[in-house]
């Protein structure tokens, strides 16, 4: 029970340092090094050790860290859990300044495809990272800093009923119109702003047409510079209501992001304590990984997306730092595996007839497998089989999940690496209700069976594919 409550209340202080895939990341990076990790980067030459234990950034809003197995060779496989950072938010426009009936607004967009009701009526804030111009000695120089606002600052408020007499009959959001974010009113901003002007000389006051001078003033004061020495910015919006564990018998989790930070979350904890012994690595002969990429809620068309090329070059480069054969690495890849983890969806109570009749995965289930003939999840019969099996011999639950005849079904990054890769991969999931919403829920005990199945997952996979006998 002990172990169970460490696992769920760390994933909770995750989720509360992690209000942005950046901030995702670096929270990431701190788990990583406290337990021995070293970080490298991709715009350096690589010297890999066997045994030892490493991680890289892209954009800083991916990261992927491995493990390198004491007795691995160059050409033998990789054995991968990949999840991602981002999930569905509103995002800063360039421009942000908006002033309309006496009121200061923030121009934003939708990213992905959000519950857009859901954040009415919420007490947001704002995250992400900023650029940063900095002089010294006659030169500037530029650096992102992650910069989170803690307190409540903005408002999308609703039409009042009287308003809209037919709101309960569908209330549709238009999102260009309807979603924009109050900040302050305009009399009570120019009141401040005068204020300031007339205060210490050391006080910054800036008016630049893009972003309003109070919200830049605020940024500028969290972060600690000067507001003109913000160069640029990618910001969002963010609910400021904490994660908690809750329910009547503190059964759930209810929180934002769960999609898809829970998986995040269990792999590299997974990982972590997978890795965690002198002789946990001892017995390896391949590399154990994490990839969490981040744009997959938009298609994962980026740089530092699943799309990219950062997969394969982190197989490439590893297998090259052990061998020199440019064949090697076509092995490697049919010797490796994937667990693409993103979260599933439970069994709704009030919409049952949502899910397929045979497969209806609830809470406490465990882990779904997600199959789709149509490849829009990447399992097969042997992927599902390995899962399957470190389950069993770990007495851990496991669902599946297939979606209505009658109904489209997403994807994941499964596909996407799975094709661009050429690697074996399963699509798994833990079971979980309001998936896009502001505020998402899911069970405490899937939390703790999906660290344990991946942690099995990397401790068994080595010994279980040795038995596997397929194209041969």
């Amino acid at each position: 029970m002990g172990k169970e409550t460490s696992i769920v209340s760390d994933f909770v202080a995750f989720l509360n340092a992690s209000p942005t895939a950046f901030h995702a990341v670096d929270e990431s990076k701190r788990l990583l090094r406290d337990a021995g990790y070293e970080q490298v980067s991709e715009r350096e030459d690589w010297n890999l050790e066997a045994g030892k234990k490493y991680f890289f950034t892209r954009n800083h809003s991916t990261i992927v860290a491995f493990a390198v197995g004491k007795k691995y060779v160059a050409g033998n496989g990789f054995h991968i859990v990949g999840a991602h950072t981002d999930s569905p938010c509103l995002k800063l426009k360039p421009v942000t300044k908006v002033s309309k009936g006496g009121y200061l607004q923030v121009g934003v967009q939708p990213y992905g495809g959000g519950l857009w009701h859901t954040w009415f009526d919420r007490d947001l804030t704002i995250a992400g990272r900023v650029m940063i111009r900095e002089e010294k000695d006659a030169s500037a120089s530029y650096s992102h800093r992650l910069v989170r606002l803690e307190e409540p600052i903005m408002r999308i408020p609703t039409l009042a009923i009287h308003l809209d007499r037919g709101v309960n009959d569908g209330f549709t959001v238009n999102t260009q119109a309807h979603l924009l974010p109050v900040l302050a009113t305009s009399i009570m901003a120019e009141m401040n702003k005068a204020a300031a002007e007339n205060g210490p000389e050391d006080v910054s006051v800036v008016d630049k047409p893009k972003h309003h001078s109070l919200l830049l003033q605020m940024l500028a004061t969290q972060i600690g510079c000067d507001p003109n020495e913000i160069c640029d910015f990618e910001l969002q919006a963010c609910d400021t209501q904490p994660s908690v564990v809750a329910g009547a018998l503190k059964e759930f989790l209810f929180s934002g992001r769960l999609d898809n930070l829970c998986m995040s979350f269990c792999s590299l904890k997974a990982l972590i304590d997978a890795t965690s012994s002198g002789s946990s690595l001892d017995d390896e002969t391949g590399v154990r990984m994490v990839a969490l990429f981040d744009h997959e809620e938009i298609g994962s068309n980026s740089a530092q997306g699943a799309g990219s090329p950062v997969m394969f070059d982190a197989l490439s480069r590893i297998t090259s730092c052990f061998g020199s054969d440019s064949n090697l690495i076509q092995k490697a890849i049919q010797r490796s595996f994937l667990v693409s983890a993103d979260m599933a969806h439970a069994l709704h109570p009030n919409y049952m007839d949502k899910h397929e009749e045979n497969h209806r995965p609830k809470m406490h289930g465990g882990l779904v497998i997600k199959h789709n003939a149509n490849q829009r999840y990447a399992t097969n019969a042997v992927t599902s089989f390995v899962f399957r099996e470190i389950a069993q011999k770990y007495n851990l639950p496991i669902q599946d999940f297939v979606v209505r005849n009658d109904m489209p079904c997403g994807s994941t990054i499964g596909p996407i690496l799975a094709s661009g890769v050429g690697i074996r991969t399963v699509d798994v999931g833990a079971p979980q209700l309001s998936m896009h919403s502001i505020r998402e829920m899911c069970a405490v005990d899937d939390v703790k069976h999906s660290y344990e199945h991946f942690k099995a997952y990397f401790q068994e996979f080595t010994y279980l594919d040795a038995k596997i006998a397929v194209d041969m």
